[in-house]
């Protein structure tokens, strides 16, 4: 297979021949006629559901959730991490068998990189703990893990837990030694236990400055101490409910381009039409703007994000670059989450997840024209 285009890293317009994985990259001389940009494949480390289908159901059947990965697939997204979210111990482990699954059965299944496992070890206080239901938020514990990593058939790779929990260095310390990722969010927990939880091999922060008080001191404050932690990179959900702009550029000047990254943390609403969704055991709307609510309240539960979106909208909000806003979708993701073959951009050897798009240069979106996933064309 071929494709011309104009690289995003690199500015060169070029011709990539591929199989499985990019064989050869050749310059051209002149521009492609299609007035495209190439790029690798989106990679979104977080999305709880998607077309209408919730992961952390049981009861979402692999043709849902199949349909659920090709709507995905036109937004540019070639790699993901299902996310399960706090439930009960029954609950999150069919969640995660499913989700299993699906990924050794379905056409679409490779597209599901790993999983990402949002609580239950995060905070139980209100605002912390965000749209999480308090009733199964719980410490971390590690046979509780192994459990769930064995429902999962070893495919969880990202942990997103509080540090406030007495256990929580040793916790991170060992799964840290079994290659999964540790993240801090839905935290209330004090500077000297976000520093320990760094120093046992917490990597990330999962949305920074969400699932975070309503009012805080003014310093010190978790939001603060992970800003000023070099050794922690961040996700951010840009989609113009969760963050104001001026937290949005004060956190990637913080963190540098290097050491943040977009996530959507899309609920099973994204990609439908305005009404009555459920994430989990939690009943959501989403509003008729776009933003994703607890059924009658104002909080904030998961969001309608699609990834294409949400690099047109850093673009925007934070003035970043084509070239920047995509390495926030692409390699900086694929580092963060150990995604193997996909941390160089468009280079003979990394995987052939290609993306084919255009940029409106009045309204700054972007069309999906070409989706490939491992040098198959899936829209």
């Amino acid at each position: 297979m071929k494709l011309n285009g104009v690289d995003v890293s690199s500015g060169a317009s070029v011709e990539v021949s591929f199989d499985r994985a990019i064989t050869v990259v050749d310059h051209l001389i002149r521009p492609p006629d299609n007035s495209a940009f190439l790029a690798p494949g989106w990679i979104d480390l977080q999305v709880n559901g998607f077309a209408g289908v919730d992961y952390n159901s049981a009861a979402s059947s692999h043709a849902e959730i199949a349909l659920s990965i090709r709507a995905m697939f036109a937004c540019g997204v070639t790699r993901f991490f299902p996310t399960v979210i706090t439930g009960s111990p029954d609950n999150m482990s069919a969640a995660l068998r499913n989700l299993a699954n699906a990924k050794e059965s379905i056409a679409e299944g490779p597209a599901m990189e790993a999983f990402h496992l949002e609580g239950p070890y995060i905070s139980p206080e209100d605002g912390p703990r965000g749209a999480h239901p308090a009733r199964w938020v719980r410490p971390p514990d590690l046979e509780e893990f192994r459990r769930f990593q064995g429902d999962a058939r070893g495919n969880i790779r990202l942990v997103t837990l509080s540090p406030e929990w007495p256990q929580a260095p040793r916790f991170i310390e060992a799964i840290v030694q079994q290659g999964v990722v540790a993240s801090i969010g839905h935290t209330r927990a004090s500077s000297e236990q976000i520093s320990d939880a760094v120093s046992a091999g917490a990597t990330l922060s999962t949305h920074l400055g969400n699932g975070a008080d309503a009012v805080l001191p003014r310093h010190p404050n978790y939001l603060w101490e992970q800003l000023a932690e070099d050794r922690l990179a961040a996700s951010f959900i840009v989609d113009g409910f969760h963050l104001p702009s001026s937290f949005l550029n004060v956190a990637l000047r913080a963190k540098g381009l290097e050491r943040s990254l977009l996530v959507t943390d899309a609920v099973a609403p994204a990609g439908c039409s305005p009404g009555p969704y459920r994430l989990g055991e939690v009943d959501v709307e989403l509003r008729p703007d776009g933003s994703v609510r607890l059924t009658g309240g104002t909080r904030l539960a998961g969001s309608a994000l699609m990834m294409h979106h949400a690099i047109a909208n850093v673009m925007k909000t934070a003035g970043l670059s084509l070239r920047d806003a995509i390495s926030l979708a692409t390699r900086n993701p694929a580092r963060v989450g150990r995604i193997a073959n996909r941390q160089r951009g468009i280079n003979p050897g990394d995987r052939a997840d290609l993306v084919l798009f255009r940029l409106d240069d009045t309204t700054g979106q972007l069309t999906i024209l070409e989706t490939y996933l491992s040098g198959q064309r899936v829209f």
